[in-house]
């Protein structure tokens, strides 16, 4: 991947995905693609394929809407306790290779840093309380608040007004393209592609977007680049 620079004199806000960006997507993929059709599997008596199958076409079905992140919906819509699931697999939960030591010189420059997260706020909450990721950041704004999620185009004027951010003057990174995409529409000044969204899987860069493998890569030599 070529190397990405950054104008960080003409930075202000820095608007930065949670899982697979800061987090490692590792969790939330087991968490919906193995765990949760491996429970729901038991309790209907049927294979997991199959339930993985019936699972992977119940979250098709409300790809793009808030629902397709609403822990409470897929709690009643699979007879299962997805946020008590959360909080039991929360040993999994953690921070991808350099997340806090971008965050922790963010901070150290004086940038303005909010979460964009299209995460629902119970799996925030349990990921926060694991993490401390909360501490390091000025804001974390999900979804629900915006009333979008962030591949909708009308995500991005709401979460402005919201949030107060000049897009001329803001940095933002997704390992997601349709929310890079979405926010390219809007006028984001900067955008980055997250690479390596989970600690399991290879890094897969985007054919459209500057792509970095970690955080780190943004901070132009810095000289507080020892990664945790």
């Amino acid at each position: 991947m070529k190397p990405v620079i950054v104008n960080w004199a003409g930075i202000d806000d820095v608007l930065l995905d949670m899982d697979g960006t800061l987090l490692d997507r590792h969790f939330d993929n087991f968490f919906f693609e193995e765990e949760l059709p491996r429970r729901y599997a038991a309790i209907h008596g049927i294979p997991f394929e199959e339930s993985r199958e019936r699972l992977m076409a119940m979250y098709r079905s409300v790809e793009g809407e808030l629902a397709w992140t609403d822990l409470h919906y897929w709690t009643d819509r699979v007879g299962i306790d997805v946020v008590a699931m959360h909080r039991e697999l929360n040993h999994m939960i953690g921070f991808l290779p350099g997340a806090e030591s971008f965050l922790t010189e963010l901070r150290r420059r004086g940038k303005r840093v909010t979460i964009l997260t299209n995460a629902h706020i119970a799996g925030v909450e349990v990921k926060t309380a694991k993490t401390g990721l909360d501490r390091y950041v000025d804001r974390i704004v999900d979804a629900f608040e915006v009333g979008y999620l962030k591949m909708r185009q009308e995500y991005w004027p709401a979460c402005q007004q919201l949030v107060g951010f000049d897009p001329a003057r803001a940095l933002f990174v997704d390992d997601d393209e349709g929310c890079l995409q979405a926010a390219q529409q809007f006028g984001l000044a900067q955008i980055v592609h997250s690479a390596k969204s989970s600690s399991r899987l290879p890094a897969e860069a985007s054919s459209r977007f500057m792509s970095i493998e970690r955080m780190t890569a943004l901070l132009n030599g810095s000289p507080f680049l020892a990664e945790r």
